[in-house]
């Protein structure tokens, strides 16, 4: 189906949105009224930078507060529509929208509505445009998408038709199916928005909180199915007001929007995308770092040892059973510090994932790589974070990136552990591109997105897992851009007994993260222990949580530029991260910051 956004969906310019959908791949664009207004350029001006850039004007919303109004005011309306009504005829745009009325002066009368609205199309089809008649959530006297089709059908003009957003229907949580007792030939417009489950006045929640099928807590794909059995063959446009879209980049935020559409599409079955292909385990993470030595000496006294050397590339391999960690010194290495660059994912199907990624408009990354190394398919996720696809020795005729490596002289390492999950800190403008990102492109679950007080407000994290829970990434946006604390990225190693691992990281020199006691005496009033237990806790800076699958008890490194380490023991049925323990965390590692 062809694709449309409205430009009020993006920031910038009428010419930045126009270049940023087609660069996206939108075949179509809605124009609001003042992008238009402020746009330098003449409709006609206008219309030519689409044709150019591939791009048709679906739709242009200029008209408020049309119908059921007294007849002199309706006269005065209808002279306003006319002047609309040429201006179409320059930009090239065949449909109207009309909101229903909110205007004090609105009566309720649909009978005079289905009149007026009558009269509009008369005029609009004298110019070859048609009416699309739209229920506001909040209007005056019509607010539901059936009572809109009502007056519509009593109207009963060929130029005169419904639009369907699905913001409005579903915010009032008005039941979809009733749609498909409209004709398809009579909905001339679908627009669509998802939006967070929140308990507020419903003009404020659409002016501000809207977002992307796929981001919120909508069935969209649900009313999009009803939509479709009435024979709809019209765009899927994207109608979305969001304060933080409007303040991020055009590109990015237009590739979001395109991408939760081809998902969306594939969903109801009208897109055939390439199979999910689900990652069944961390292959490594991969910190780059100007020096060495600070990395090191934290990953030694975790009991990881220096196992290979890259054979091209400044890149060493630390293990400690399961979990892998590189640490790249080279070019890439970031000067502002240490950070988290890449993650690799064993995948069952490396090409497979890969042209998954790439159909979802995930970037490609080239590889910068000598002849003889191993070719691995990369793509970078939403916050520069590169991912690899991986299969780490399982067949010969797969890529094994091992194989680039070099074995290094070292002792074992003293214990079995495995990477039981990363958290990754995201831009603030991209929390919930990054959320469908990671489910669309990598076939990942959300779970539940969670607040968490910080020392200045609030950080948001939402998981994405695997059903089995071998893969499991937790994103995070702080409300305190000037604090590193809150940005820095972390990597969990699941241990077979965290007080065992606690004890010897200590003992190898290592530096954990200090915990108040107040935090462990709270902990004596929530829970029982057995004799010696909490006080254990207390002497390792060890937390604690319980659901009810079982218990979680983790510890935490202090940080090494933007990356520190977690050691957590976790009871097979518990399924959380410590989210209760998280604003303990985040306060000791602001108390234990450099002085500025």
């Amino acid at each position: 189906m062809r694709t449309s956004i409205a430009t009020v969906s993006l920031s910038g310019s009428l010419t930045e949105k126009l270049t940023a959908a087609s660069r996206a791949g939108f075949d179509g664009v809605e124009i609001f009224e003042n992008d238009l207004l402020a746009s330098p350029l003449s409709p006609r001006e206008v219309r030519a930078r689409c044709a150019d850039l591939g791009l048709t004007v679906d739709l242009y919303q200029p008209l408020r507060d049309i119908e059921a109004v007294p007849e002199g005011e309706f006269g005065r309306n209808l002279r306003r529509a006319r002047h609309k009504f040429e201006l179409m005829g320059e930009l090239g745009a065949d449909t109207v929208l009309v909101c229903s009325s909110v205007s004090p002066s609105a009566v309720d009368d649909d009978a005079l509505a289905a009149r007026q609205l009558s009269e509009l199309a008369s005029l609009a089809a004298d110019f070859g445009i048609r009416v699309a008649y739209e229920a506001l959530a909040w209007g005056r006297h019509v607010s539901t998408y059936d009572h809109a089709w009502r007056i519509v059908e009593a109207a009963g003009h060929p130029a005169l038709g419904t639009c369907l957003d699905s913001f409005h229907i579903l915010s009032r949580g008005s039941d979809p199916k009733g749609i498909e007792d409209i004709p398809g030939e009579k909905i001339f417009f679908l627009q669509l928005a998802d939006a967070p489950l929140l308990a507020m006045d419903v003009l404020q929640w659409s002016r501000h909180y809207r977002c992307f099928p796929g981001q919120g807590g909508f069935d969209v794909a649900g009313l999009v199915r009803h939509v479709l059995r009435t024979g709809y063959d019209g765009p899927l446009s994207l109608e979305v007001f969001n304060d933080v879209f409007r303040q991020a980049e055009a590109g990015p935020t237009a590739v979001d929007a395109r991408r939760s559409l081809l998902m969306l599409q594939e969903a109801v079955g009208v897109a055939e995308l390439p199979a999910p292909v689900v990652p069944t385990g961390v292959a490594f993470a991969e910190l780059v770092t100007p020096d060495a030595e600070p990395v090191s000496a934290l990953l030694g006294a975790l009991g990881f040892a220096r196992t290979a050397r890259h054979r091209s590339k400044p890149v060493d391999l630390w293990e400690l059973g399961e979990a892998r960690i590189l640490v790249n010194t080279g070019p890439a290495a970031r000067r502002d510090g240490t950070g988290l660059a890449a993650i690799g994912l064993e995948s069952p199907d490396p090409r497979a994932a890969a042209r998954r990624a790439e159909a979802l408009l995930a970037p490609v990354l080239p590889r910068r790589r000598a002849p003889e190394d191993v070719p691995l398919d990369a793509v970078a996720a939403p916050d520069g974070t590169e991912l690899f696809f991986c299969a780490t020795g399982r067949a010969p005729e797969l890529p094994d990136w091992l194989a680039d490596f070099a074995a290094v002289p070292h002792e074992p390492a003293p214990s079995p552990a495995r990477i039981d999950h990363l958290a990754l800190v995201q831009p603030w403008h991209q929390y919930d591109e990054a959320a469908l990102f990671h489910r669309a492109v990598l076939g990942l679950h959300a779970q539940d997105s969670v607040d968490v007080a910080d020392p200045y407000g609030l950080l948001r994290s939402r998981a994405v897992t695997d059903a089995g829970g071998r893969v499991r990434i937790a994103l995070g946006v702080g409300a305190a851009p000037a604090d590193d604390t809150l940005h820095a990225q972390h990597i969990a190693l699941a241990v077979d007994d965290v007080v065992a691992a606690a004890r010897a990281f200590r003992a190898a020199g290592g530096a954990p993260l200090p915990i108040p006691g107040n935090y462990h005496d709270d902990l004596a009033a929530r829970y029982e222990f057995p004799d010696g237990e909490l006080e254990t806790y207390r002497e390792l800076g060890i937390l604690y949580d319980r659901d009810a699958g079982g218990a979680f008890r983790h510890c935490y490194t202090r940080t090494v530029g933007r990356v520190f380490f977690e050691l957590v023991e976790r009871d097979p049925g518990y399924r959380g991260y410590g989210a209760q323990n998280a604003p303990v965390r985040l306060a000791a590692q602001h108390a234990g910051r450099p002085a500025r």
